[in-house]
């Protein structure tokens, strides 16, 4: 994955977790930043995976 990319899908990332952790909270689950980092890391996955299909899929409709 490029490392600005990265960066940005890290940026997105961080900014969604407080919501993310309140939710969980909410739930009962207690989560330290060791428990989030996987989960951040499947986020990135995920924003890697869309990006990529977008990226796909627009150069199929040139």
């Amino acid at each position: 994955m490029d490392q600005e990319r990265s960066m940005k899908f890290m940026q997105i990332a961080m900014t969604h977790l407080p919501e993310a952790k309140q939710m969980m909270e909410e739930k009962g689950v207690e989560l330290s930043m060791e428990d989030i980092q996987p989960i951040v890391n499947i986020l990135m996955n995920v924003m890697n995976d869309a990006y990529e299909l977008g990226r796909i899929e627009a150069s199929e409709n040139k």
